[in-house]
């Protein structure tokens, strides 16, 4: 059960897999740690399944929380918490607007144009990194205005759209530029592109001037969430006494 559509660019297959995969190893009383979990779910989606697909979704649904995640050339994945003080990571949730485009796509058919194309990208795909860098030292610095990470969305989506032809069309522009005529600094389209939700970095001020602008696009609310993927009940079966369970009531259970 999902609270948003799927193909949207969300992570929600992703974060399937790494769910499934969880409770699976909760059935067989297995304790699996989060990067182990990460790497079981690209396995199943690259491997197994065969998609085109990147590793950042699993990664993210596994670990939960505010990362930086560095994918090395030698296949190692480092997860480092960004830190920073609470307070500054809700200023910057009160800057975030997430907007449904109302265009759905299967992301493995995006994304297999750009895998095509990067090896005539990587000056873009460098400039990109870059950009990550300095963005994680604007949330980690208190000292720092939060609209600067604002602008380096805004540059980074201007980046990303030049990647493949795929990536955007005239509707999301069109969706972008309202957005951005109306207040925000920047913002991006989640996920391989070509359809889903559009995230908008925009004031608290000016939030409701986006919502007026936006307003017939579904505005979803959006947190942080430091947990993960966890389980949420584990009740082993040696916890009952089968023998006050009637036939019924174990063929229901």
């Amino acid at each position: 059960m999902a609270d948003l559509p799927a193909r949207t660019g969300l992570g929600t297959s992703s974060a399937f897999t790494v769910g499934l995969l969880l409770g699976l190893y909760a059935l067989h009383d297995r304790m699996r740690d989060k990067h182990a979990l990460a790497r079981d779910a690209i396995y199943v989606e690259q491997d197994l399944l065969e998609e085109t697909v990147g590793a950042q979704d699993q990664v993210s649904a596994a670990y939960g929380g505010f990362n930086r995640i560095d994918f090395h050339a030698d296949g190692s994945i480092e997860v480092k918490r960004v830190l920073t003080a609470s307070s500054r990571v809700a200023e910057l949730e009160q800057h975030l607007a997430l907007y449904f485009t109302g265009f759905a796509r299967t992301a493995s058919e995006i994304a297999q144009e750009q895998v095509r194309l990067t090896p005539q990208r990587k000056q873009e795909l460098g400039t990109m990194l870059q950009l990550v860098t300095e963005a994680e030292a604007i949330v980690a610095s208190p000292s720092r205005s939060l609209d600067e990470f604002g602008r380096l969305l805004h540059d980074g989506w201007q980046i990303k759209r030049s990647l493949t032809q795929k990536i955007s069309n005239a509707n999301i522009d069109e969706i972008y530029e309202a957005g951005r005529s109306a207040g925000a600094l920047g913002g991006k389209l989640l996920g391989a592109g070509g359809g889903g939700f559009m995230l908008f970095f925009v004031s608290p001020e000016r939030r409701q001037a986006l919502r007026e602008r936006l307003k017939k696009l579904l505005c979803v609310p959006i947190s942080f969430s430091s947990r993960g993927s966890h389980v949420v009940v584990y009740e082993p079966d040696e916890v009952y006494d089968k023998s006050l369970v009637s036939e019924r009531d174990a063929v229901y259970a």
